[in-house]
């Protein structure tokens, strides 16, 4: 019974103390409640304080910079070519490169219209777009840029298009997907905007694609918006554009040991070199084509269409043999053999496989058909 009388105590003593403390934390609540928004904003403005201590912290140590933040008076009579509102970062570097490592590639960008930008494979087309994305975005929030230094004027949105995706559930192909965002882009952009996008209409045809790709640029030329547009469409070049303000840029190539290799340099003019071989060759995939050698001697657009359409690859024994000796050759160069009658004897071997293929196709027709015949007579 003292058992139990004092455990019922304790129940009551803890339920008057649960009560007792309610009545405290309400009573303190009740208190403060006036003071909630200063509690609020204080620990917001530490949380800030220290956000933009880190970054300038950091920015400081990559030698970021803060931007010089033009005022924009653009009107409806003032021309595209406004240097008012043009924009220019000087030693642009992408942001995700220390500099102090030394490990980025500084680029100087001057826009004063749209640029129409070309390049190879792995030449910093879409690290240059979002690049220049971060630094006017970082710069108008009033934070320190990827840059030795940098002008940049208000703009009333940024649209930066990267790659797009399909979408199965609602019934699109990445082509539907790209040319709806490219239209919400267009609709939307004004004199004022900056528009950022990445190789423009790569999910369908070539020639279709150059066509619609060369519609896009003359209507982002006639609103008058700065940007840049990347591609790897070179047949616009040989369209008629209707365009006034549209800049050629292109990242710059170098001959190394009789080898093309990527600057990373922004230039002006255009590039037609792809080295879209090179890149497949050092990922691991070869490319094979007996049709290799004429496309790539081909001078321009139209000799390369006339080239491709020409091709039929494993459309004959021809064709055949020839990749397979590109094959033999292509692996007899791999092991450092100079010995001409291993080639040869490659070569030979190569032909004599074709034909006995051939036959041993015949011979399996020919066995099938009397097979059936006699099903048929039986």
């Amino acid at each position: 019974m003292k058992v139990e009388d004092a455990l019922m105590r304790y129940h009551e003593a803890g339920a008057k103390a649960k009560v007792k403390v309610l009545e405290l934390l309400r009573g303190l609540s009740f208190e403060m409640q006036s003071k909630i928004n200063v509690l609020v904003f204080a620990s917001m403005l530490l949380v800030i304080a220290k956000a933009l201590f880190a970054h300038v912290s950091e920015g400081r140590r990559r030698k970021w910079v803060f931007p010089t933040l033009a005022k924009s008076h653009r009107s409806k009579d003032v021309k595209p070519l406004d240097e008012a509102y043009g924009m220019e970062i000087i030693g642009l570097s992408p942001y995700w490169f220390d500099v102090a490592e030394g490990s980025a590639v500084h680029n100087t960008v001057a826009m004063q219209s749209l640029f129409l930008l070309t390049g190879p494979n792995g030449g910093s087309k879409s690290s240059l777009l979002r690049s220049i994305c971060a630094a006017k975005l970082l710069g108008i929030c009033g934070f320190m840029v990827p840059a030795e230094s940098a002008l940049i004027p208000q703009y009333d949105s940024i649209r930066l298009h990267m790659k797009s995706y399909d979408s199965p559930a609602d019934g699109k192909s990445s082509f539907q997907v790209e040319m709806s965002e490219i239209r919400t882009i267009i609709s939307a952009t004004t004199k004022r905007s900056l528009v950022l996008i990445d190789e423009i209409c790569r999910g369908t045809g070539t020639a279709k694609g150059t066509c619609i790709a060369g519609s896009i640029i003359e209507t982002l030329d006639k609103i008058g918006c700065l940007g840049v547009v990347s591609t790897h469409l070179h047949g616009i070049f040989t369209l008629p554009l209707n365009t006034k303000n549209t800049v050629y840029k292109a990242m710059g190539t170098v001959s190394v040991d009789g080898k093309t290799k990527p600057t990373l340099k922004l230039m002006d003019g255009i590039c037609r070199e792809s080295l879209a071989f090179e890149t497949a060759k050092r990922r691991g995939f070869l490319y094979l084509s007996a049709y290799a050698k004429e496309v790539v001697s081909a001078k321009n657009d139209s000799e390369l269409v006339e080239v491709c359409s020409n091709m039929s690859i494993y459309g004959s024994d021809e064709s055949h043999l020839q990749s397979r000796r590109i094959r033999e050759g292509v692996a007899h160069n791999w092991t450092g053999s100079t010995n001409q009658t291993e080639f040869l004897q490659k070569e030979v071997e190569s032909a004599v496989t074709v034909i006995c293929q051939k036959k041993l196709i015949e011979l399996y027709k020919k066995k099938t058909y009397q097979n059936l015949l006699r099903y048929t007579v039986s």
